[in-house]
C-alpha cells in the first residue's frame, strides 16, 4: 500500500501543503511546471489585467493544450513503433529466406563439386 507524503510547494508565490502517494520530487516537478505556465502567461501583454477567473481558465486551457499535444505525439510515436516493428519482422523474414537460399546454393555447389 502506498504511504502518503506531505509536500510543501510554492505555486505563484503561495505555499501549499499537498498530501498524496507520489514522491516529493514528482510533486515539486508538477509545481514547477505550473509556475512556468503561470510565468509564461504573465509575460503576455494584458494577461495580468484580466480577472483571476480568466487567468485561471487560460492557465487550464494551456495545460490542456499541452496534454492533448502530448497524447497526439504518443499516438504518432506508437504508430511509428508499430510500423518499425512490422518492417523489422519483414526484414528478419527476408534474412532467414536469404540464408536458406545461400545454404541451398552451398549444398548444390558442394554436390556439383563431388560429381
Amino acid at each position: 500500500m502506498d504511504s502518503k507524503h506531505n509536500t510543501e510547494v510554492l505555486i505563484d508565490g503561495k505555499i501549499y501543503t499537498l498530501a498524496g502517494s507520489e514522491e516529493e520530487g514528482y510533486i515539486q516537478r508538477l509545481a514547477s511546471y505550473i509556475n512556468e505556465m503561470i510565468l509564461t502567461l504573465k509575460r503576455q501583454e494584458g494577461f495580468t489585467k484580466q480577472s483571476a477567473e480568466y487567468q485561471n481558465v487560460m492557465i487550464e486551457l494551456n495545460m490542456a493544450d499541452d496534454y492533448f499535444k502530448a497524447r497526439e505525439q504518443i499516438a504518432r510515436l506508437e504508430q511509428q513503433k508499430a510500423e518499425m516493428e512490422k518492417e523489422t519482422y519483414s526484414l528478419k523474414h527476408e534474412l532467414v529466406a536469404t540464408q536458406m537460399k545461400l545454404e541451398a546454393a552451398k549444398h548444390e555447389l558442394s554436390g556439383a563439386k563431388k560429381e
